[in-house]
Order: structure tokens, then C-alpha cells, then sequence
């Protein structure tokens, strides 16, 4: 029996890094690696360095990062840059250093403008101002496509960065502070729905557009591309549709069979107007997303329903 090829994931806990996990799990030519916190901070540079290097893992997918909403990147701008440029740098170099080949880097769709042409392709990246509330999060994922690509020129790695649109499924942070759009609005369904309210408040105009991808896609497409070697080291991961908050609201409003009516806080931010995805690139690899919107809801929301 050929050896099992030996995976480390750094950031297991997260939404998508748990997602990746059980998927990994349920194939038996990988032996998974991850670490607790407490055991293996990832800013600690020696720590992740000694680690790697007795390990030594055939490939490393970086789904670890400091994350957050609207809020959040805009109020905590110094940790996001930190930790964010820390966890990533010691990550990618210490990947070399342990003679790791194959790594996946996962990014934002935050990395591009603000005002992008839309639908967003790869090479967008770089030509224009960002979105000013969460830069500080998108510079320091910049630094890490930007290292990727110059590990893979140097010492000719095959570090591929995956960049993801806004992503939704089991194991979301809900916290009302500091989630991202569509978990901030199925929790604010929720509680319409067990307390009986009238009123379902949204966040800006509703009128910005989103493209959500259901979060198990995603780790497919880690390991998917884990398994390839390509020169196109970015590429964009997401179903290519989008539609408005306003829509996603009464898409919810459906699903939990609500007597609400919206009313929009135009006195929050909407953030960028329009964010969709060219998954052109992808798709040209042989990758697409396969979850539909109705059933990566269900299976979100049951998932919701167990710890709330």
C-alpha cells in the first residue's frame, strides 16, 4: 500500500478550515495534520517554523486567518494587518523551508478594488484603491498572493492562492459585531422567527450585490487544486451569480416562512456595491462550484439550529 500523502491544515477550527478537515477525513490516501491554539500559535514564528519541519508534510493548506464583518476590519485594523501578515508569512516560509511543494493559500475577494469591473478577474488585482473599511485585512492577504508568487518564481514552489467570494455553511460566526452579511442575516431571521417579530432589520440600502459560495465547495476546490500544478498561481473560487442583500433578505424570509416586513438602516455602510467573481479560470482547471443556494441553506441552517 502506497504511503499516505500527509496534509497540514493550519486554521481546522474556521468555517472553511473545518470544512476542508471533514472532507480530507473521509479519504484514505491522507494522513491529516492540524493543531490546536494552544498547542501551535501560528504568529510564533520558531513554533510553526520546528513544527513544519518535523512533520515534514507532503502538502499545507492555509485556511487560518484573523476574520471578521464590516465592523470588525474597520475598528481592529491594526490585528488584522498583524496577525494576518504573521500567521501567512510564517506559514508560507516555513512551507519552504520544510521542502513543502504544494501549498494552498486561501485569500478574500477583498483582495481586489473597490470599484472593480465587474464580473472580477484574476488580473484585476492591483489596479485600483480598496475598499477603505477592511484594507487592512486585504493588504496583508495582498502580501500573501504577492509571497506565493515569488516563492513559486524563486524556488519554483507550486503555491497556489484560491481566492473565495463571500462564503456561508456550518460552523459560521454569528456574532452580531463581527460576522459577515449572510450570517448576520439568518441569525436576525432566526430571532424573527422564535420571538414573532414584525420587523426584519438589514444592514445599508440593501441594494449592494453579493455572490455567495457554499463553504464545502470551497474545500473541494482545496482539494482539487492541491492536487494540481499550474502557472496561474490566483485563482478565483465562487459560483459567478450574484444578487442583492434585498433578494438574500426575502430569500430567507421564504426559507423560514416569516410575516416580516424589511426595514434597511441606510445609516450603516453597504460596503462595495457590487462583488461577483470571473470563475472562468477555475472552470478552465475542470473546478465548479456544485451547492445550490436552497440546499447549502438547509444544510447551514440545521447546522445553525445545533448550537443555537
Amino acid at each position: 500500500m502506497p504511503n499516505k500523502k500527509k496534509i497540514f491544515i493550519a486554521g481546522h477550527n474556521g468555517m472553511i478550515g473545518s470544512a476542508i478537515l471533514r472532507k480530507f477525513k473521509k479519504k484514505k490516501n491522507y494522513k491529516i495534520y492540524y493543531q490546536e491554539k494552544s498547542k501551535l500559535d501560528l504568529t510564533q514564528q520558531k513554533k510553526v517554523f520546528d513544527y513544519l519541519k518535523k512533520i515534514k508534510p507532503d502538502g499545507v493548506i492555509i485556511a487560518a486567518a484573523k476574520v471578521g464583518g464590516i465592523v470588525a476590519n474597520n475598528t481592529d485594523r491594526a490585528l488584522f494587518i498583524y496577525d494576518n501578515l504573521s500567521i501567512q508569512s510564517n506559514l508560507i516560509h516555513g512551507s519552504y523551508l520544510a521542502g513543502v511543494k504544494n501549498l494552498i493559500f486561501l485569500g478574500s475577494s477583498c483582495i481586489y478594488p473597490k470599484f472593480s469591473k465587474q464580473p472580477i478577474k484574476e488580473k484585476y488585482l492591483l489596479t485600483g484603491k480598496l475598499e477603505e473599511t477592511n484594507s487592512s485585512y486585504a493588504t496583508a492577504k495582498i502580501a500573501g498572493v504577492k509571497m506565493c508568487e515569488a516563492y513559486n518564481k524563486q524556488y519554483n514552489t507550486n503555491y497556489i492562492c484560491l481566492m473565495p467570494t463571500n462564503t456561508y455553511g456550518p460552523n459560521d460566526n454569528y456574532h452580531s459585531l463581527n460576522s459577515h452579511f449572510f450570517a448576520a442575516l439568518l441569525k436576525k431571521a432566526h430571532q424573527c422567527k422564535i420571538n414573532k417579530k414584525k420587523i426584519l432589520n438589514v444592514w445599508g440600502t440593501g441594494e449592494p450585490l453579493r455572490e455567495l459560495i457554499f463553504v464545502d465547495d470551497i474545500a473541494d476546490a482545496c482539494i482539487f487544486f492541491m492536487k494540481k500544478k499550474t502557472k496561474n498561481f490566483l485563482i478565483n473560487i465562487g459560483t459567478g451569480k450574484d444578487r442583492s442583500i434585498k433578494d438574500y433578505a426575502k430569500f430567507l424570509i421564504k426559507k423560514l416562512d416569516l410575516k416580516v416586513k424589511i426595514k434597511f438602516d441606510k445609516l450603516k455602510p453597504d460596503g462595495v456595491p457590487r462583488k461577483v467573481l470571473d470563475v472562468s479560470l477555475a472552470k478552465k482547471h475542470g473546478w465548479k462550484a456544485k451547492t445550490s443556494l436552497d440546499k447549502g441553506f438547509d444544510i447551514t441552517y440545521k447546522a445553525y439550529l445545533k448550537k443555537n
